[in-house]
C-alpha cells in the first residue's frame, strides 16, 4: 500500500527558513512589519515546500480568526430542505460568500438560526464565543432583526446586512425590490394589462413591503385601480396557491400576476391550470428569485433575477476591508435586480390584434 505523503506545515516551512513560526506566520497574514528580506526568504521555503496556509497558522499572527459567519433563516431553509425542494438563494449565498472568502485566505461558515426562537441571543452568543468570527453575514429576516444587530455591534464584531435598510450599525446591501416590483409591473402595463395582482411576502421580510411599494407604485403612476389586487403568503407554495385563488376569485379577476417568489408563483401556475386558464393566454405570470425549476417550468416563466451571489461577494469583501473598524452604510450599496423574460407574458386577449 501507498503510504500517504506527509502535509507540509508551517513548522516545517519555519524550519527550513530558519525562522521562527510566528515570523511565517506573519509572512503568510502579508504583515507590513517584515522586512522585505525576511519577506523573500519565508516565502521561497513556502514555494519550494509548496505549503498551503491553515487556519491555525494564520491565527498565530495576530487577533483575526480568519473566519466569517452567515447567519441565515433555520426555519425556513430546513423546511425547503426536508421537502427536497432546495434554496436556491442559499445556494447562491454560499456561491457569492465561500468564493470571496477564499480569494481572501478565509472560510465561510454557516448557521441556521430562528429569528423568533427565545434563545437566539444565547445561540448566537455560543457561537460567536467558539468560532470567533472576524465578521458575521446577516441575512433576511435576520438582518433587521434589532437584538441581533445590537449584539453584534456591542461585542464590537463587523457586520453586513443583506435586505435591510433599518437604521443603525452594520453594512447595508440591497438588491432594490422596490425597483425590481416596479419594472415587472411596468411590463405588465406596457403589455397592457390593468388587472395585475400581487402576491406580496411575510411582513417580517422588510423586502416585502418594498415589493408592494414598487408595486403600487407603478400601479398608481399608471392611474390603474389597485385596491382589490394585494394578496400576502408566506413564501410557502400553500400559501401561494391560497393567495392565487383569493385574487382569481375576485369579480373581476386579474389577467396578470407578480408572485414574490417562485414557490407561490409556481402554486399560482398549477392553480391556473386546475381552472384551464392559459399561461400566457389567459393570464400572464412573474416570479421573483429565477430558481432553476422556473426557467423549466412549461412555459418558461418570466422572473426577477436577484443578484444574491454579488451581494454576498460585495459583503464579503467590505467586511475583509473594514476589519476593525466596525463601519456602517448610511447610504446602503444597492446591486440592482433585472427583469429576464420568458414566455410567460403576452398581451391580454382584449388586446390581441390591436
Amino acid at each position: 500500500m501507498a503510504r500517504r505523503r506527509q502535509a507540509v506545515t508551517i513548522k516545517h516551512v519555519a524550519a527550513d527558513a530558519g525562522v521562527s513560526l510566528q515570523t511565517v506566520s506573519r509572512v503568510v497574514n502579508k504583515d507590513t512589519g517584515v522586512r522585505p528580506e525576511m519577506m523573500s526568504r519565508v516565502q521561497a521555503s513556502i514555494d519550494k515546500l509548496g505549503y498551503v496556509p491553515s487556519i491555525a497558522a494564520q491565527r498565530m499572527g495576530g487577533s483575526r480568526s480568519y473566519l466569517i459567519l452567515a447567519l441565515n433563516d433555520r426555519e425556513r431553509t430546513i423546511a425547503d430542505w426536508r421537502t427536497r425542494q432546495g434554496t436556491d438563494w442559499f445556494d447562491q449565498m454560499m456561491l457569492g460568500g465561500m468564493l470571496t472568502c477564499a480569494e481572501h485566505g478565509y472560510r465561510l461558515i454557516v448557521e441556521l438560526v430562528d429569528t423568533h426562537s427565545d434563545h437566539i441571543e444565547r445561540e448566537l452568543l455560543a457561537a460567536i464565543a467558539a468560532l470567533q468570527p472576524d465578521g458575521v453575514i446577516l441575512t433576511p429576516p435576520h438582518s433587521g432583526n434589532p437584538l441581533i444587530i445590537n449584539l453584534l455591534a456591542a461585542h464590537g464584531i463587523s457586520f453586513a446586512r443583506i435586505g435591510s435598510l433599518t437604521e443603525g450599525p452594520g453594512i447595508r446591501l440591497i438588491m432594490d425590490d422596490a425597483r425590481a416590483a416596479r419594472i415587472a409591473t411596468e411590463h405588465l402595463l406596457e403589455l397592457g394589462h390593468t388587472r395585475i395582482g400581487f402576491i406580496a411576502g411575510p411582513a417580517e421580510y422588510e423586502l416585502s413591503g418594498w415589493r408592494v411599494d414598487g408595486w403600487r407604485g407603478a400601479m398608481e403612476a399608471a392611474g390603474v385601480a389597485n385596491a382589490d389586487l394585494l394578496a400576502v403568503g408566506d413564501f410557502s407554495y400553500a400559501s401561494g396557491r391560497a393567495a392565487a385563488e383569493q385574487l382569481l376569485a375576485l369579480p373581476t379577476p386579474p389577467t396578470a400576476i407578480i408572485a414574490s417568489n417562485d414557490q407561490m408563483t409556481l402554486a399560482t401556475l398549477e392553480l391556473a391550470r386546475t381552472r384551464n386558464l392559459a399561461v400566457p393566454g389567459d393570464l400572464s405570470l412573474i416570479s421573483f428569485d429565477d430558481t432553476p425549476i422556473i426557467r423549466l417550468a412549461h412555459p418558461p416563466l418570466t422572473a426577477i433575477v436577484q443578484p444574491i451571489a454579488e451581494v454576498t461577494t460585495q459583503a464579503v469583501n467590505r467586511i475583509i476591508a473594514d476589519l476593525g473598524a466596525h463601519p456602517t452604510s448610511p447610504t446602503p450599496i444597492t446591486v440592482p435586480a433585472l427583469l429576464s423574460l420568458r414566455s410567460s407574458t403576452a398581451r391580454p386577449r382584449e388586446f390581441r390584434g390591436r
